[in-house]
């Protein structure tokens, strides 16, 4: 604490805080959605269970890890200080750079963007058609009025302090789990098997489904694990933002217990209702089906409309009010989800900039103790991506620019055991160091098939992230002069 910046971070979330910004901000509406070109790029219920249960591995499996890393180093900043201590700033660096631009701040905008389109089946006036005003190529429509101003919202809550934040982080998480698991056992036990029915046939048998036209190309061999690859994009996609916890560790209450059980905890729990939503879309509907179909059976999961899998799975239990129903789900779901990747983001930030590497403002504690200049910083880049229309592009990189960290991260904790041995670790990952070893070569194969089969989705995500490399040496030349 120094005279210029009198404050310092609270001690205030608990098990259950930390475990509600774990869930909360996994659970938002990739579930509801990205099943549907899973079923496509897998063509077969049981591979597509199959991709689910390695991202659940991988997802579990890399929490218990980083738990090892977030109780050496439980301080502001999470992924950032750990891959800066085990390497140098540099590596630090672009992950902080390459989650501002577009990690964080692409998923906020498209979270909020989801969550003003769904506004938009509760309240019509709420349309992209409906343009407010534009100016040049950027138009201002209604759904991108309630998006960024429930970005607007939430930065103003967390910049009240981190008790404001939790509130509203434990209210809304409870909220869309106990709706989920309603629904969940609604469609076990209310449901129909006609998916199980239509499915029975051809259950193990991977295939591409051609998206306009609903061709049918089995695949096999070596090709399955090439599929599977590509369709763990969405998978983790969904998984993703479990590590946020971590970012805001300073004001964790006794982190080096609390930490390694909510990523534990957190990260199953969400993974847990991921799956079960995955069996009932696969017990209520076919998973081939014809994109011209008539209803919800005859399109089947591969061409739900608009991939919008939750709501036609609902509809075969409550029929028209299905969308309004999983309208009023999301709603609250992504409301949910932006407020804990807001309130965790800013820590990062605020880190990298206590070490000159960002703008020197967003490096101190308001009144309330907490970030608020990194918070404003988010929502005003996060607002552009939103308006810019970018950020649905950014989010294909999203996955490799991710798994790239994630095995520099894992890797850390091999690199810290040999770099500091010495050093006190009152956690130590679950099995070291074969587990961190497997998560390593999974997360390493599913980037070389997306290098190699989806170019389109991996290189720009790597030039992000390489461009930071020239941005890193700039501004420490400039902090140099100063």
């Amino acid at each position: 604490m120094s005279e210029q910046n009198p404050h310092t971070f609270r001690k205030s979330l608990n098990l259950i805080d930390s475990s509600a910004i774990v869930i909360g901000s996994m659970i938002g509406s990739g579930i509801f959605i990205v099943s549907a070109d899973m079923a496509r790029t897998l063509g077969s219920p049981g591979w597509l269970l199959v991709a689910w249960l390695i991202t659940g591995f991988m997802t579990v499996m890399g929490a218990l890890s980083f738990g090892e890393l977030a109780t050496m180093m439980p301080r502001a900043g999470g992924t950032y200080v750990y891959l800066r201590e085990a390497y140098n700033p540099l590596v630090g660096f672009l992950y902080g750079w390459t989650l501002f631009l577009v990690i964080q701040t692409g998923t906020i905008a498209a979270v909020a963007m989801a969550f003003g389109k769904f506004f938009g089946v509760i309240i019509p006036w709420i349309s992209e058609s409906n343009i407010l005003f534009s100016a040049g190529p950027v138009k201002f429509s209604s759904v991108h009025l309630f998006a960024v101003g429930s970005l607007a919202v939430l930065t103003w809550i967390n910049s009240r302090g981190i008790r404001t934040g939790k509130q509203v982080q434990n209210a809304f998480t409870f909220t869309k789990v106990i709706i989920l698991i309603l629904l969940l056992l609604a469609g076990f036990f209310f449901a129909g098997t006609e998916g199980f029915k239509a499915s029975s046939g051809h259950f193990w048998q991977a295939a591409s489904l051609d998206k306009v036209t609903g061709l049918v190309t089995p695949i096999s061999g070596m090709m399955i694990v090439v599929a599977l690859g590509m369709a763990m994009v969405g998978s983790l996609f969904t998984c993703d933002a479990w590590t946020n916890i971590t970012f805001a560790s300073a004001e964790v209450v006794n982190p080096k217990r609390t930490l390694p059980l909510s990523l534990f905890w957190g990260t199953l729990i969400a993974f847990l209702l991921f799956f079960l939503s995955n069996i009932v879309y696969i017990k209520v509907m076919p998973l081939r089906g014809i994109p011209e179909g008539a209803d919800v059976i005859e399109r089947g999961m591969a061409f739900a409309s608009n991939d919008r899998l939750g709501t036609a799975a609902i509809s075969t239990i409550f029929g028209d009010y299905a969308a309004l129903i999983m309208a009023i789900l999301i709603v609250i779901s992504t409301f949910g989800c932006n407020n804990g990747l807001i309130l965790s983001g800013a820590r990062v930030y605020y880190a990298m900039a206590a070490d000159r590497l960002f703008f020197k403002g967003v490096g101190r504690l308001n009144n309330n103790d907490v970030p608020g200049n990194g918070l404003w910083v988010q929502f005003i880049w996060a607002s552009m991506l939103c308006l810019s229309g970018s950020y649905s592009q950014l989010l294909d990189y999203v996955v490799f620019a991710v798994l790239i960290f994630y095995v520099l991260t894992i890797l850390a904790i091999f690199v810290l055991r040999f770099k500091r041995p010495d050093e006190e670790r009152p956690y130590r990952a679950f099995g070291y160091p074969v587990i961190p070893a497997v998560y390593i070569l999974l997360a390493s194969t599913i980037m070389l098939i997306l290098l190699i089969y989806k170019p389109k989705f991996t290189w720009p995500g790597l030039v992000i992230v390489v461009l930071g490399i020239p941005v890193y040496y700039i501004w420490t030349r400039l902090n140099k002069k100063k």
